[in-house]
């Protein structure tokens, strides 16, 4: 017996949205070194994602003046944002570009996860 099957076809379609906002705090050398990154040089990092893409640089720029952070970084085709600082100074950058994306420019917003 021959059924009608119905097919759903599903697609992401990205809207003004950050996807991820996580903090690592006081990483291992091992993903320091993984990620390019000097050891000594933070006791955090901070990992976003955003999309659009674009939106990444904005998001480097506030994260700059929002702490005493310094972009390890950005990927304005990915979306992908890493910064780097004191654990204090990463919340503080993460937290400043949730407030402008998500207040300023009606992005959706997300939560700042800590590990």
């Amino acid at each position: 017996m021959d059924q009608d099957k119905q097919r759903i076809i599903q697609e992401f379609v990205p809207g003004k949205q950050v996807t991820l906002a996580h903090v690592i705090a006081n990483p291992v050398d091992n993903l320091s070194a993984k990620l390019g990154l000097q050891p000594t040089a933070h006791g955090a990092i901070g990992i976003m994602t955003i999309t659009p893409s674009e939106a990444a640089i904005i998001a480097a720029d506030i994260a700059t003046k929002s702490g005493m952070v310094e972009i390890a970084f950005v990927d304005r085709f990915s979306g992908a944002v890493l910064v780097t600082g004191d654990v204090q100074a990463v919340e503080s950058a993460l937290t400043g570009v949730l407030n402008l994306l998500s207040d300023q420019m009606g992005f959706a917003p997300t939560p700042i996860t800590r590990s």
